[in-house]
């Protein structure tokens, strides 16, 4: 039995205690936010379930479903208090999770405002989890609309019609849509897509990449309507979730999930210089991808000027703190050397978190050891300078 605090109401401190009580090792709040020492600091007390302050505003955004109180700062009834201590994280995934499938994407804290709060609502409000018929548009095998799409050329968005098919294990858009023939057909094999709104300049912009003639297509897409984009993002792992199935079939679900779609290990600006290391160097914008190094003129250009694979330490490949001494035409003063079996590629950095967090990710990919696939792919590879 807890005591009331002198207003009537529970104290904090007998919430906390209650809840405790309960779940003997509090896991993170919704949503796998952890917080700092462990203790989310806000609750959604119609749903029984303790939540983190990011997630709170979108709890926020659906009252008939989720009323949000700050365990720290509000009064709690008794009974919500009960409430809470009956329910809790664990009780509300057994329900509201229940039949999420394999190849949904769950995000975490790092993810996008989109897709957070998208799997909020489709928990939560639209219950596509406990009601299977509901995730029609993402789990049909097929899928066809409309979506804002980047000029290659002009750099204007403009509507195109998408098409997703699983049977023929292909993304096709279409110029117009009364076109017979595709503008491009992008095998669900060699495809990826990732949510890059900062870049695209829109809260909901993905980024799909495929490749064609072994070098990397991108493009870059919205949908004003977040359930509609994120459910294109779903039904596109849905497709590559297929195609490993058919592809690997001994594999399990735990072992495909994290091959149906990648974010970027690291994208941000560098200066580089020519295999001759005698022109200068220039600015352009570098994207990390499993082990291609790409780098562009622009963020948002559809093809890369060039492309560097990395390999594993156990194949020669090297990344060193530091230009060679003879080095000279940079501006930036942070720099870092690759060393491959073929040539070194020389880069520098604006500022010196830069270059750590560059050398981070360019050393997790070296020490990693290489998968027969990528063997293939590093025979295959072709630079362009």
């Amino acid at each position: 039995v807890f005591p009331f605090a002198s207003n009537g109401m529970y104290s904090i401190k007998n919430l906390r205690t209650k809840w405790k009580e309960f779940e003997k090792m509090l896991r993170p709040a919704e949503e796998g936010h952890s917080t700092l020492g462990g203790d989310p600091d806000w609750a959604s007390y119609t749903l029984g379930v303790f939540i983190c302050l990011s997630c709170s505003g979108i709890h926020r955004n659906i009252p008939q479903v989720s009323k949000v109180k700050s365990v720290r700062l509000d009064a709690w009834e008794e009974a919500q208090v009960e409430f809470m201590a009956s329910h809790g994280n664990d009780a509300a995934r057994a329900t509201f999770e229940s039949k999420v499938p394999s190849f949904y994407y769950r995000p975490t804290f790092s993810d996008c405002q989109v897709l957070r709060e998208q799997w909020i609502r489709a928990k939560y409000e639209r219950r596509e989890f406990v009601h299977p018929e509901k995730q029609e548009p993402y789990s049909a095998g097929y899928r066809e609309g409309f979506l804002w799409k980047r000029g290659r050329d002009n750099g204007q968005f403009l509507s195109r019609k998408f098409v997703l098919t699983e049977r023929e294990g292909a993304l096709k858009y279409f110029n117009r849509s009364d076109a017979k023939e595709p503008k491009a057909i992008m095998k669900i094999e060699h495809l990826n897509a990732t949510f890059q709104p900062a870049k695209i300049g829109h809260p909901h912009g993905l980024q799909v990449t495929y490749l064609k003639d072994n070098s990397t297509r991108n493009i870059f897409v919205y949908h004003e309507d977040g359930k509609e984009i994120v459910d294109w993002f779903n039904a596109l792992r849905a497709a590559r979730f297929h195609y490993l199935q058919v592809a690997f079939p001994g594999a399990s679900d735990a072992d495909l999930v994290p091959k149906l779609s990648r974010n970027y290990l690291k994208e941000g600006y560098m200066e580089k210089t020519g295999p001759k290391q005698t022109e200068g160097f220039r600015k352009r914008w570098f994207t990390m991808d499993d082990r291609r190094l790409m780098y562009f003129k622009d963020p948002l250009d559809a093809f890369a000027r060039g492309e560097v694979f990395i390999g594993s330490k156990e194949s020669g490949y090297k990344v060193l703190d530091g230009l060679p001494p003879s080095t000279q035409g940079y501006h930036w003063p942070h720099g870092i050397t690759i060393v491959t079996p073929d040539r070194k590629f020389l880069f520098t950095c604006e500022t010196e978190l830069d270059q750590r967090e560059w050398v981070a990710a360019f050393q997790k990919v070296v020490d990693r050891p290489m998968l027969p696939q990528e063997y293939a792919v590093e025979a295959h590879f072709k630079h362009k300078p």
